[in-house]
């Protein structure tokens, strides 16, 4: 043990994440001014129950967590179990079932999957030797049931958008595990049919979408619906379709890609330094929808009251915490620190590049929050502790034995 190392303390992206926070009660406060919301306080009082959390995990040897995996990984999926329809405390809203009602609050228990998960993950990688395909077959998997069971859980909910969450966080897991290239290039070759599947099953879906429209035109009898394979949902298959071909399913632009039309507006209207604090007009008017624009759109708000600089300012901030991680990690001195640090970096990027794509149109609409700045008690909360594990990482790099 060294003591003196014990007390160091990274202070990168603690400041990161408290611009973030103060950034997201800020917005979240201006997102909701005109009809007096109060979702900044509850965001503040989960900022600071975060803020204790993160200072609790940080202060925690990470070895601890490598000696208790099971127990955290069984707690996060014990909590996916209770989400269920077969759960008397579930919570459903809006057609999907992933809350768990505790009675003064509801907890999303996906938040809490991920960090089981990605500790598991993370353990059996770390006493496993790594190698080619063949030799490390058992270890790929238990890695892979690891990461399928709260994926299919998750799914189920239905929640698409936290499902895809998992698959970026193996696959960087394995990567600096440094497996044999051969099942890199096998995983991007099945992706690419998964991918050309889903396509065959949307276009499908696009057909049935004109066929509707002129049977309604022309009066014709009722078509049936749309039957097919694959374990999505429609408004899913919607989602998709609107970032492909939005005139398809939403000609008139006022149904499915309403959303997507307003965030693009709000960004593209804030110009250079924005129409000011509070002065934004699409959230506070009501063109981006109350329910969206304090959480999955929340970047929409930034952009237009703050403009390109307000923007890159809170992107740069992002990247330095993400880049800060990935620093972490190298200097970690053991297998297990260096894929904590690794897991929760490419967890944040992937929340990150997805949020903002979506608010800019380069990705579809998958309903994931941006970190520390989207309104969700137990999304921040969860971004507390990952990132609390990054820092337990970096204090005790040199007590791992």
């Amino acid at each position: 043990m060294y003591p003196s190392d014990r007390l160091r303390f990274d202070w990168v992206n603690p400041l990161c994440i408290l611009v973030l926070c103060a950034i997201g009660v800020l917005f979240i406060y201006s997102a909701q001014i005109s009809y007096g919301g109060g979702h900044w306080k509850r965001q503040l009082f989960w900022a600071v129950i975060g803020l204790g959390a993160y200072f609790t995990i940080s202060s925690i040897n990470y070895k601890r967590f490598l000696e208790n995996a099971h127990y955290i990984y069984i707690a996060g999926i014990l909590g996916l179990l209770l989400a269920t329809k077969f759960s008397p405390i579930s919570y459903e809203d809006m057609g999907a079932r992933r809350w768990v009602d505790l009675g003064f609050t509801r907890v999303q228990p996906t938040e809490g999957a991920k960090i089981g998960t990605l500790i598991m993950a993370a353990s059996i990688l770390a006493r496993s030797e790594i190698g080619t395909v063949r030799d490390s077959l058992v270890t790929l998997v238990r890695v892979g049931v690891v990461f399928l069971i709260p994926m299919l859980l998750i799914f189920l909910q239905p929640d698409l958008g936290s499902s895809l969450v998992f698959p970026p966080m193996i696959f960087a897991l394995l990567y600096v595990s440094r497996l044999s290239a051969k099942f890199f290039m096998s995983a991007f070759a099945l992706f690419a049919v998964a991918v050309t599947i889903v396509g065959i099953d949307i276009y499908g879906y696009s057909q049935h979408l004109e066929k509707l429209r002129e049977a309604e035109t022309s009066r014709a009898p009722a078509i049936e619906s749309y039957q097919s394979l694959l374990p999505i949902q429609n408004y899913q298959r919607t989602r998709i379709l609107t970032f492909v071909a939005p005139d398809v399913v939403d000609p008139s632009g006022t149904g499915a890609s309403w959303n997507i039309r307003q965030a693009k507006i709000s960004a593209a209207t804030g110009g250079a330094t924005g129409k000011g604090l509070f002065k934004g007009t699409q959230a506070q008017l009501g063109y981006l929808p109350q329910a969206v624009a304090h959480n999955d759109f929340i970047f929409s708000v930034i952009a237009e009251e703050t403009g390109f600089l307000g923007s890159a300012f809170v992107v740069g901030l992002f990247c330095l915490m993400v880049a800060n991680g990935i620093r972490i990690a190298g200097n970690a001195k053991d297998r297990f620190g260096m894929q904590l640090a690794i897991g929760v970096s490419v967890l944040f990027l992937f929340h990150f590049f997805v949020n903002i794509g979506m608010t800019i149109g380069i990705t579809p609409i998958t309903g994931l929050p941006l970190p520390f700045l989207s309104y969700g008690g137990s999304f921040i909360l969860s971004c507390f502790i990952l990132q609390g594990l990054v820092q337990s990482v970096y204090r005790y790099r040199k007590d791992f034995s």
